[in-house]
């Protein structure tokens, strides 16, 4: 099993940026991919950015070239670093783990932008 963390929400600008961390119980090694998800208000849940083990990047067309994904091994930790924010990013944001075939979320962290 997988506990996932998340942190580094807020509230922001317009413009401004956030970094987002999600740690996870076990060693990053071991899980095949991360990614981190949003849901706004009324709104299904999507998919912002994941990235695999080896390191392959993926990106909704709403973030690229706004946010970038990365991992740390070593602190078996995910970030998720959210540049020239808009209004329209603002959502809970969620970090997932596929582990030995099972999906894991976090309980989620905030994200408001707003002047």
């Amino acid at each position: 099993q997988v506990q996932l963390v998340e942190s580094g929400g807020g509230l922001v600008q317009p413009g401004g940026s956030l970094r987002l961390s999600c740690q996870a119980s076990v060693s990053i090694f071991s899980i095949y991919s991360m990614g981190w998800y949003r849901q706004a208000p009324g709104k299904q849940r999507e998919l912002v950015a994941r990235i695999t083990g080896g390191g392959n990047t993926v990106y909704s067309d709403s973030v690229k070239g706004r946010f970038t994904i990365s991992r740390d091994n070593a602190k078996d930790t995910v970030y998720l670093q959210m540049n020239s924010l808009k209004p329209e990013d603002t959502a809970v944001y969620y970090c997932n783990a596929l582990y030995i075939g099972y999906l894991y979320w976090g309980p989620g962290t905030q994200v408001t932008v707003s002047s």
